[in-house]
């Protein structure tokens, strides 16, 4: 059962069996976007957020994703595909695959649960100004 302000990290930590720093660690590196408490500045985890952390949790530490290729994996693959959802059909997002799930939620309703700013493909899509196959820093690759 949800609480109404939110979960504390500690509280998240116990629930999905990760540390609080590995938690730190996924939103550090821009995989969640929990709130945070005017008063206290305390982080504030929603089921939304939870839900994500499992299945961050998941792809890293049973798949065997690396930050990097995860990073890659939200920015190039399917909303659906990458949150497991249980009836893609449904969702206005898998009718258009090409466009950004948040672009389509502004016009259809989808499926997700959570907010569109806090949400890992969101986040990554929107930091990701570089085509993901160049060599950062030293423009794009080149065949030997």
């Amino acid at each position: 059962m949800a609480k109404q302000d939110g979960y504390l990290i500690n509280e998240v930590a116990r629930r999905v069996n990760l540390s609080q720093k590995r938690i730190r660690e996924y939103e550090s590196e821009g995989f969640i976007r929990p709130q945070r408490d005017l008063k206290t500045n305390n982080r504030r985890y929603t089921e939304f957020e939870v839900a994500q952390i499992e299945r961050i949790s998941y792809l890293i530490h049973e798949r065997g994703f690396t930050l990097a290729c995860l990073r890659n994996l939200l920015v190039l693959a399917p909303c659906w595909n990458i949150f497991a959802c249980p009836e893609p059909e449904r969702c206005a997002a898998y009718q258009h695959p090409h466009r950004d799930c948040w672009r389509i939620r502004n016009q259809e309703e989808t499926l997700c649960p959570g907010p569109c700013d806090r949400c890992a493909v969101f986040l990554n899509r929107q930091k990701a100004k570089s085509k993901v196959l160049e060599n950062p820093g030293h423009g794009p690759m080149e065949e030997p």
